[in-house]
């Protein structure tokens, strides 16, 4: 349920990147204009993140998920309503006002249920149905534009979450004592294997959250991830459609190769360090896949960026955005190995940080191809993923910040 609640996430997002050309043509939005709405979005799921986190600590992740899946399935189809920037601006902020808890809530859902030594790959398993979403959602876009128009598409997805939605209230619990499927050899093996078993609604200390150097520097890493996130998430239709010149079959069909690859980076960055952390029985560890990770993105965007041919911009596209991935599993693991039963809070500040980058590049990107083309926001998103792995040789897990 929470990889699907996790595709389900990103098919929303990624709808409005691969229908922005039929939007752009019919509204007559320029690319700036375009660049805005997508920045209100990602502006809104930074400011709500550390609501949304409190609210999955405070009230459990069953009621908190089925409540904000349902509010932002409701905006994506408003979406479809909208009849200007102004209001597709307004309705995209409403929208991501919602999701913004959506991956601090789900992570908090899984620290009761899961041991320490598979939180890494259960991250990397959610985040790759993410991805797998955003990989599914460009051919499926551009299917329904084909046969009903754009507006078609935002009604069919925003109908997906409303169906998670009630499936999740009626079948999760919020501890494994309150699920009647499980037994009680399960419940002793969870609760021996927990490192923090506290009661839902237990305070954190906010004290020793904001004054640990590993929670800081675990959130600039993630401003340089979702800074480059965004760029390829947003843009990278537009970009293959109007300076790569495919069609749009060819750009809905190229568009998800990297996402596909971005999947499989995924679940290999979380089944790699928690086999790490098995290994050496170092929390530590971990860090050596992120750092991995985010040099193949730097090396791999150069080659994607400054050749002429289409089809070798691709193929380095899908190797850049598969080390970004890497580090996705190691990111999200890292609140519920230095947070336990308050990684939502944790994470919801690590996520809010990172989306902070991220609403500044759809921006940042606009301006930049309007005055100095295609080739620049590309170079300085290589140039971040190399600051976020300096930045990860910094992060040390082995203090707890509750």
């Amino acid at each position: 349920m929470t990889v699907a609640v996790y595709m389900i996430t990103y098919m929303d997002r990624v709808v409005i990147s691969n229908a922005a050309p039929s939007i752009r043509s019919e509204l007559g939005l320029s690319l700036v204009a375009m660049s805005w709405i997508m920045a209100s979005f990602r502006w809104s799921y930074a400011l709500f993140q550390i609501p949304g986190g409190w609210l999955g600590d405070r009230i459990g992740p069953r009621r908190a998920l089925t409540l904000i899946v349902t509010w932002w399935s409701v905006f994506t189809s408003a979406t479809a309503m909208a009849w200007s920037a102004g209001s597709m601006t307004a309705v995209r902020f409403l929208f991501g006002a919602g999701e913004a808890g959506a991956f601090p809530i789900a992570t908090r859902s899984l620290s009761r249920w899961l041991l320490p030594g598979e939180r890494g790959l259960a991250q990397g398993l959610t985040h790759a149905g993410s991805r797998l979403g955003a990989a599914l959602t460009p051919p499926l876009v551009v299917y329904i534009i084909g046969l009903y128009g754009w507006r078609a598409a935002f009604y069919t997805f925003g109908t997906l979450g409303l169906i998670w939605s009630a499936v999740w209230f009626a079948w999760y619990r919020d501890t494994p004592a309150e699920h009647g499927a499980v037994n009680e050899a399960e419940r002793a093996l969870i609760q021996a294997g927990s490192l923090d078993n506290r009661s839902i609604g237990a305070s954190l200390s906010w004290r020793k959250m904001f004054a640990s150097s590993a929670v800081w520097y675990l959130c600039a890493a993630y401003v340089c991830y979702t800074y480059a996130l965004a760029t390829y998430l947003d843009w990278l239709p537009t970009y293959l459609k109007e300076y790569r010149h495919y069609s749009l079959a060819q750009m809905g069909f190229y568009a998800m190769l990297p996402l596909l690859a971005g999947t499989t980076g995924d679940f290999v960055g979380g089944w790699l360090s928690d086999i790490r952390v098995r290994q050496t029985g170092d929390l530590n560890s971990r860090r050596a896949v992120a750092i991995a990770g985010f040099l193949c993105g730097a090396i791999c965007i150069i080659p994607a960026t400054l050749t002429s041919s289409a089809g070798v911009c691709v193929f380095f596209t899908c190797l850049a955005f598969f080390g970004i991935e890497l580090t996705v599993g190691v990111s999200w693991a890292i609140p519920l190995d230095i947070a336990g039963d308050r990684a939502g809070s944790v994470s919801s500040l690590m996520n809010m940080c990172g989306n902070i980058g991220g609403a500044i590049s759809p921006i940042v990107l606009g301006y930049a191809v309007k005055f100095y083309g295609w080739n620049l926001p590309f170079l300085i998103t290589a140039t971040l993923c190399a600051l976020g792995a300096a930045l990860y040789c910094k992060i040390d897990l082995t203090r707890n910040v509750t």
